[in-house]
């Protein structure tokens, strides 16, 4: 679990920390994600896309040739957001990461049920040589975003939360928290 605080300076006097079940949930649950990654020459890359929750981890998929992959393969630091989009309710999530590919078939195929699962049968990946594939893309490197530093914006009664997983969590993979 990851250490909590709530940052006073970000938020209402009568505001507490958002508990991480409550994040976490609005990780599982949310439809879009925004990923923001770093070009090769420095400039922020950033694009919707669909992922899960699995594991303590966001689990995303993306086309080789993809901006997004080439940027995580030459930098692997990117972050997640996703929240609710209105100004007096709900919750905003950003989870700060570094990506790890997944490449075990076994998990490959657990995760291509979870995508279905929450997506429905348009979303459904065959696995082979590492990867997702489908009929009409291609191939899909999968990767795991675990939270290394995540951050949870309250909505009516603003409230600005961080939470710190510990280096060597099996939240983060071993990255240092920031």
């Amino acid at each position: 679990m990851p250490q909590i605080e709530l940052d006073q300076r970000f938020s209402d006097p009568t505001a507490t920390a958002t508990e991480w079940a409550v994040a976490e949930a609005g990780l599982a649950a949310a439809a879009i994600y925004w990923l923001s990654t770093v070009r090769p020459d420095g400039r922020p890359h950033t694009t919707p896309l669909i992922a899960v929750w699995l594991d303590g981890a966001l689990q995303l998929a993306t086309g080789p040739a993809e901006r997004k992959a080439r940027n995580l393969a030459a930098n692997p630091p990117c972050t997640l957001t996703t929240g609710c989009n209105r100004y007096d309710a709900g919750l905003d999530v950003i989870v700060e990461s570094q990506v790890v590919a997944v490449t075990d078939e076994d998990e490959l195929l657990r995760l291509a049920e979870a995508y279905v699962a929450k997506y429905g049968e348009d979303w459904r990946f065959g696995v082979r040589d590492h990867a997702f594939f489908t009929e009409g893309t291609g191939r899909a490197e999968v990767y795991r975003a675990a939270p290394v530093t995540a951050f949870g914006f309250a909505r009516g009664t603003a409230g600005q939360t961080r939470y710190r997983f510990d280096a060597g969590s099996p939240w983060n993979g071993g990255a240092t928290p920031r």
